[in-house]
């Protein structure tokens, strides 16, 4: 099995964040998303992972730190790492083709913006799977149809009218995504564009068209990273689900003079807290001193210092230095307010 992890966006609507730091390297939870990511798929899957192919943009931007760290990855999951790079972002399809030589077998797609809980048996039957999951808003989603059989036979982007409320999350299962490679290029080669970009979607309506079933893959929980107050949800509700897991959250080597930690919080090593009351869903980097200060329901990442603050709904990013009073605040890597 393989798995193949389009990333190449720089991620602008979690700006200032995204200005450094690619988006899916941004710690949810203390782990970056895309770490997080495709480690839960792997274990959903249940077999060996044989490679994962990372699609990365600029290495201006995706440099060597990135690829090291995607290759780390890879290793944890005993697989091999394949780096590809999309240096002109013309669309879904177009990415996914980027990686042209590692497009042959069973292979999971997974695009590298969301996060998901599930636990399912995936139908091997199938040609392809669909991950879906049920909505209650389905006209701001693309959607599947299904026939009487539950295969999905059409999809819809935004559908006016009712269709189903199985929303697509961005991760797809090939039995062999070389069929899905052989439609994509035909796609490439006609120059067929949606929304001015070469889309996934077109390649899949095609294997439709051949009589391919495709059917859905339904996920407990979908969590978005998309921008900034939905990633800090998504930091709670991950948070939830991990202490529930019974996981470790507190470093042993937090320091905390006068403190009060209010789970469930990730909190990373050698973090200082001092009269500090943290929590209840706050994740804090390694190497971060927060004191005189309480924050709840936020995400503060490493290096960073905070002083004399009441922070609420707040993403601090790296080697920041923050002393005041505002609370709901947004500020990127190497960032001082004084």
């Amino acid at each position: 099995m393989k798995i193949i992890v389009p990333m190449a966006g720089r991620g602008s609507r979690l700006r200032p964040h995204t200005l450094t730091v690619p988006k899916p390297l941004i710690p949810v939870a203390g782990k970056p998303i895309v770490h997080r990511l495709v480690s839960d798929i792997a274990k959903v899957l249940g077999e060996p992972i044989e490679e994962i192919a990372f699609i990365l943009g600029d290495p201006a931007f995706f440099g060597d730190e990135v690829v090291s760290s995607l290759e780390n990855l890879a290793q944890e999951l005993g697989a091999k790492a394949s780096i590809y790079r999309q240096l002109d972002p013309k669309g879904t399809g177009h990415a996914i083709m980027c990686a042209e030589p590692s497009l042959s077998g069973p292979a999971v797609i997974a695009y590298a913006d969301t996060l998901i809980r599930a636990d399912f048996d995936l139908d091997k039957n199938a040609d392809s799977v669909i991950w879906t999951k049920k909505v209650p808003n389905p006209s701001a989603y693309g959607v599947v149809n299904l026939n009487e059989h539950n295969h999905i036979v059409e999809l819809v982007e935004k559908p006016e009218s009712f269709v189903s409320d199985q929303a697509v999350i961005g991760i797809y299962y090939f039995k062999d995504v070389a069929i899905l490679k052989k439609e994509l290029q035909y796609v490439l080669d006609n120059d067929i564009i949606n929304g001015g970009e070469y889309q996934i979607n077109d390649g899949i309506k095609r294997m439709m068209a051949d009589g391919k079933v495709f059917v859905t893959g339904k996920v407990d929980e979908w969590m978005d990273c998309g921008n900034k107050n939905v990633t800090i949800e998504t930091n709670q509700r991950m948070l939830g689900f991990l202490e529930k897991d019974g996981e470790k959250l507190v470093a042993d080597s937090v320091t905390e003079e006068n403190a009060n930690i209010i789970p469930p919080c990730f909190i990373g090593e050698n973090v200082v807290l001092k009269d500090a009351t943290v929590g209840p869903f706050v994740s804090i980097g390694a190497n971060t001193t927060i004191e005189n200060s309480t924050v709840k329901n936020s995400l503060i990442q490493t290096n960073s210092v905070i002083k004399n603050a009441n922070l609420d709904n707040a993403m601090v990013g790296n080697h920041v230095t923050y002393n005041g009073n505002f609370e709901t605040i947004s500020i990127g890597d190497y960032s001082v307010l004084e």
